[in-house]
């Protein structure tokens, strides 16, 4: 219900403010409804009002004359197109005019629709603000004050307004090369698009189906609807197991490690934290690369077993072939997993143990409390309170944890017939079904069930958390 408030009390002060400054404002003002810039020239402010002119005929041009690459347009033509209907088949060659006509690519057409429908929110956006800034010089002129140049203007983004001078092109970043791939991809989610079926039927052409790819994960049907619902909820189990563990595993053993080296007394402090920091030195994919390798059907680690007699054949100790253990392969991955990230954890948990205010040690050692107590009611409930925000981006980050799976195990052992592995994680396995699958429309799905997972315990266990609602104390 106060939800519902918000949006109404909202949505009203957006409508009063439009109405406002129509009713309120000058000539050049109401002109700036229906011609960008026509507010700023009526106040003398020709550059300003130049570029908003310009900056509305480029759109109108934009969304009028459609220009087109690979033969697929952008403007109105985009919009009319996101259909994906009545597209032309394959390219046909018109031997009479010697020219190659290309048929339609729904890749290209999804993607110049979203583009075109960010043009328009940024016309949307630069109307907004042209009117804004004729408003702003009738209030000016209202107070006496004359309105400010393009020069003043041009000054005040490197002095007042200096955060959206360095703000702007990060955003314009964050929207061609995040947003816009990101809504591309999850718009594949509710299409037909697989590769492997298009490349065998020389068609770039697919089309909507709504929700059938979703329903496919828990119903089974489609080309990989089977295989998908069988290892769905498998590999969603085996992605929250190993998810916890690794972040808790390295958590704890990097806390206690901390402990360790930086009890006081112990000799060659320096050195044992040079020994783990050199563990972070090294990019992570060498270690794990260098860790399979020790433990593979051939390595070292094996052939030492098998002189010393202790087994006749090589141990599948990382699930590389068909047929070897899961459970030992799935133990495997957590403990290396703890050599890679038991440092990081007892890098930082150091720098916060030094900064323990050592009178609550003092007054706890006058109760008479033991080492283990005051671990427990001091040094661990702190080191939690500071490390939260850690705590919950590593568990995010080993949802996601594409290196440690497929360096190590390459998700195996591989089960005959199915995309995802004994190891597979869900970042993995979508890896497996789009690269070596081709159907990039199940992958768009598994990504949106891990977007959701990891966006839902993110949201959820970082604002119930202390680190959240008492971030400037500590009880």
């Amino acid at each position: 219900m106060d939800n519902k408030i918000n949006i109404t009390s909202s949505m009203n002060n957006l409508l009063s403010r439009f109405t406002r400054r129509f009713k309120d404002g000058s000539i050049g003002t109401k002109l700036s409804h229906f011609i960008f810039g026509a507010g700023n020239i009526y106040h003398k402010q020709y550059i300003k009002g130049l570029l908003f002119l310009l900056l509305q005929i480029g759109i109108i041009l934009f969304m009028v004359l459609c220009p087109e690459i690979n033969n697929t347009p952008y403007g109105y033509k985009a919009l009319l197109n996101l259909s994906l209907k009545n597209l032309s088949e394959g390219g046909a060659f018109d031997p009479t005019t010697g020219v190659f006509t290309h048929g339609s690519d729904c890749k290209l057409i999804i993607l110049f629709g979203f583009v075109t429908i960010a043009v328009i929110i940024i016309y949307f956006i630069l109307w907004d603000k042209n009117i804004s800034s004729s408003f702003k010089a009738d209030n000016d002129l209202k107070v006496g004050k004359k309105p400010s140049s393009f020069k003043q203007d041009l000054s005040e983004l490197f002095d007042s307004k200096f955060h959206v001078t360095m703000l702007t092109p990060t955003c314009i970043a964050a929207l061609v090369f995040t947003i816009l791939p990101t809504i591309f991809m999850i718009a594949l989610a509710f299409t037909t698009y697989n590769d492997q079926d298009m490349n065998e039927m020389g068609t770039n052409l697919f089309y909507w189906n709504g929700l059938n790819n979703f329903r496919a994960v828990f119903t089974g049907e489609g080309s990989l609807g089977i295989e998908i619902k069988n290892r769905f909820m498998p590999v969603l189990g085996w992605t929250f197991i190993w998810a916890i563990f690794a972040t808790l595993t390295c958590y704890f053993g990097g806390i206690i490690l901390a402990l360790l080296i930086n009890k006081k007394g112990l000799k060659g402090q320096k050195i044992f934290r040079t020994i783990f920091i050199l563990t972070i030195a090294i990019p992570q994919f060498i270690s794990l690369l260098a860790v399979r390798n020790l433990l593979g059907e051939y390595g070292p680690i094996n052939g030492l077993l098998m002189n010393l007699g202790l087994t006749n054949s090589p141990i599948g100790f990382l699930g590389l072939r068909p047929g070897d253990s899961e459970r030992l392969a799935k133990l495997m991955v957590i403990i290396i997993n703890m050599w890679v990230g038991i440092p990081y954890t007892m890098l930082m948990t150091s720098g916060i143990l030094m900064n323990i205010p050592q009178d609550l040690y003092e007054a706890a050692r006058v109760d008479g409390a033991s080492t283990i107590k005051m671990f427990f009611k001091i040094t661990l409930p702190y080191v939690i309170f500071v490390t939260t925000p850690y705590l919950i981006s590593s568990f995010v980050g080993n949802i996601n944890s594409f290196n440690s799976i497929f360096l190590l195990t390459g998700g195996g052992p591989a089960y005959t017939g199915y995309q995802a592995g004994g190891t597979d994680l869900l970042v993995t396995w979508l890896y497996k079904v789009t690269i070596d699958q081709g159907s990039y429309n199940t992958g768009a799905v598994i990504g949106i069930f891990t977007f959701i997972i990891t966006a839902s315990i993110t949201l959820l266990t970082y604002r119930r958390s202390k680190a959240y609602n008492q971030e400037d104390t500590f009880q």
